[in-house]
């Protein structure tokens, strides 16, 4: 069966690991107010949804509403969002780094100097709702779990240092499923690689509930997409953990050999992916900017243009994706999986 794209939605998906996190709660929404976050890759990219992985977390999504209006005003209108809770800063009540006090960046499920800090937060021209989180599953309760017996506060300790979201999309022509992450660096611990360890299993999670480890795979379109922290080949880091990933047969990688992050002790590597389904068509891939940063920041934007095909429409994977060019607010509903899907192409894939 061949897939015809006569009538489909091209779609931009985005990550960036951009500077919106401050070293106390409020600080990011004064600054945003005041227009000292820089902006211009996103405006540059122009995607049709954002995922920030290194966002503040507040309850009204203050700032998260202001960054909205600050695009909105130089024209790129993206009137939905999501962000909850994340984990890091979350205070575990436990002293999970051994040094005798309570309450420290180190002893929340992930690092952070108040609850929210570098959280995740989700912008979309469409309408997303929130399928799974899997941020308050326990490591030792993840499949093929690298925790050890050793490890500080087993029966506590939560696998997301960050957040674990599959949200659905409804583009204009079918649902897309956005698995994302933001793992933790597989560094700043001893020899016991407790850190690596956690981040391999972050970074695979995905690939689990991809093989129905979690429960049923999806069966919408799915893009993993995110800050994984580590690069396939170079520096610190369990690299098998994201090799797999890259290689997983349901995914493709449209950017494969790009650095998304320079920084001035380890020079550049790849930590930030956008990874779509086979059964989408890849239209575009890029990095904004198009050299190692400096002004920006060290982490570049990482952008895929995608074909979601129309509904009805027959789906088959595509080969490995071929680059062809490089160029009032609302909140989230949350669901149950059953929804993703109800308006699925029909044969699945």
């Amino acid at each position: 069966m061949l897939v015809a794209f006569a009538a489909r939605a091209d779609v931009r998906i985005a990550t960036w690991h951009g500077d919106f996190s401050d070293k106390g709660p409020g600080l990011l929404l004064q600054d945003i107010l005041a227009d000292e976050r820089d902006v211009s890759p996103i405006l540059e990219a122009a995607p049709d949804i954002l995922l920030l992985t290194n966002f503040d977390f507040d309850a009204g999504h203050a700032a998260l509403g202001a960054l909205q209006d600050r695009l909105a005003a130089d024209g790129l209108d993206l009137p939905y969002l999501y962000a909850t809770r994340p984990n890091s800063g979350w205070p575990t009540g436990l002293d999970l780094d051994g040094d005798g006090r309570f309450g420290r960046p180190r002893d929340a499920h992930g690092y952070g100097q108040f609850s929210g800090q570098g959280g995740m937060a989700l912008l979309s021209r469409y309408p997303p709702t929130l399928e799974r989180d899997f941020s308050d599953l326990l490591w030792m309760e993840a499949p093929d779990s690298a925790m050890s017996p050793t490890d500080a506060a087993r029966e506590v300790q939560r696998l997301s240092s960050v957040a674990h979201w599959a949200i659905c999309v409804a583009t204009p022509e079918g649902d897309v499923l956005l698995l994302t992450l933001a793992a933790t660096p597989p560094v700043f611990d001893g020899p016991e690689d407790r850190n690596g360890r956690r981040n391999l299993d972050e970074v695979t999670l995905w690939g689990h509930y991809l093989d129905g480890r979690l429960g049923a795979p999806p069966d919408v379109p799915a893009v993993v997409l995110g800050n994984f922290n580590v690069d396939p080949d170079r520096g610190d880091g369990l690299h098998d953990g994201v090799r797999a990933m890259l290689a997983h047969p349901r995914l493709q990688d449209p950017q494969a050999g790009t650095d998304t992050v320079t920084w001035d002790q380890t020079g550049p590597m790849r930590v930030s992916y956008v990874l779509p389904d086979r059964v989408l068509e890849v239209m575009g891939a890029g990095l904004i900017p198009r050299e190692a940063p400096r002004v920006h920041g060290a982490h570049r934007l990482v952008w895929v243009d995608v074909a979601v095909p129309a509904k009805g429409q027959l789906l088959k994977p595509q080969p490995s994706a071929t680059v062809r060019r490089q160029n009032g607010r609302n909140h989230v509903n949350t669901t149950d999986l059953s929804q993703c899907g109800s308006r699925q192409m029909a044969g699945g894939i």
